[in-house]
């Protein structure tokens, strides 16, 4: 397994949708606290979606749509600036639809940030319109938040391994600890359903199954180690029949889980896997959702 991809990746903008709902209202509170983290703008995005109404709602109607926004972004910047009077806050009022206005405003190195559940104007829309949307579509990290009032902290980022191709994602889940001052778990579900049953593994190669995934993990880790040397990384490797329901536990004892998604296509419809869908849903803290891609982006614009 090699190292020879760019370390440290930068944690860039962050970018939140606001609809007036009180899930998105805590996402904008959350988002604040992970802009200051990072020592990055904060941006308010409200969409409006007036591109499109104007082909069927008058002018009158549009403006009330613009000014009733507008409303809401000042009144979620002075809740955000109440905690971070020193927070750059930039309020954007977009005139596309949800997505493609996160999207937009996120550009190739942002972090969007959405609630779980939607309301009215951005969208009169539930996770699985917006926030699945977003998390299917987006290029950048996406952060689904879940209202769950003052949970206490535990000092744990936990991420979701796989295998060995992971490195390259894993290393935003390694700045988000370090942003955190927190510890970075990785956690890979053995499950071993997904091989029972299959015409080239016997029940006799499961333990050698098992064991190669114990080493994925442990090099995985310890080429982390190697990049960020005073992050605290363990790694383990649990086994079950419910690869979901494991991550879902796990998310009850961290402040945030990090998951890699290869966006599938649901017929012309970009869609995340069944694994990422079901967390999304059910997890107990934020979920962080980050492409395969976006570190290999982040190269291109170095070379």
């Amino acid at each position: 397994m090699s190292s020879d991809f760019p370390v440290r990746p930068e944690l860039g903008t962050v970018v939140v949708g606001v609809d007036g709902s009180p899930s998105a209202r805590s996402a904008a509170l959350w988002a604040a606290d992970e802009a200051a983290r990072r020592g990055r703008s904060l941006y308010l995005v409200h969409a409006a979606d007036t591109d499109r109404r104007a082909l069927f709602v008058r002018a009158e109607t549009l403006q009330a749509i613009r000014e009733a926004g507008r409303d809401l972004l000042d009144e979620t910047a002075a809740a955000v600036e109440k905690d971070h009077p020193d927070l750059t806050v930039v309020k954007e009022l977009s005139k596309l639809e949800p997505v493609a206005g996160l999207t937009s405003t996120a550009g190739h190195k942002g972090t969007i940030v959405v609630g779980n559940r939607g309301l009215g104007g951005f969208a009169a829309l539930m996770l699985g319109s917006v926030g699945l949307g977003v998390a299917a579509r987006a290029t950048v990290p996406v952060i689904v938040v879940r209202d769950h009032g003052d949970r206490p902290e535990t000092g744990t980022v936990t991420a979701a391994v796989h295998g060995a191709s992971d490195l390259k994602w894993l290393r935003v889940a390694a700045a988000e600890a370090e942003t955190r001052k927190a510890s970075l778990r990785l956690l890979s579900v053995w499950n071993v359903l997904t091989h029972v049953g299959s015409v080239a593994t016997m029940l006799d190669d499961l333990d050698g199954i098992a064991r190669t995934r114990v080493q994925e993990v442990r090099e995985i880790a310890d080429l982390l180690r190697h990049d960020y040397p005073e992050l605290d990384i363990s790694h383990h490797v649990e086994t079950g029949t419910s690869t979901p329901g494991i991550l879902i536990d796990a998310s009850a004892h961290a402040d945030l889980l990090v998951l890699g998604a290869e966006h599938r296509a649901l017929g012309a419809t970009p869609a995340l896997g069944r694994v990422a869908h079901v967390v999304l849903h059910h997890a107990h803290c934020p979920v962080q959702i980050v492409p395969s891609g976006f570190t290999d982006g982040e190269r291109r614009e170095e070379q």
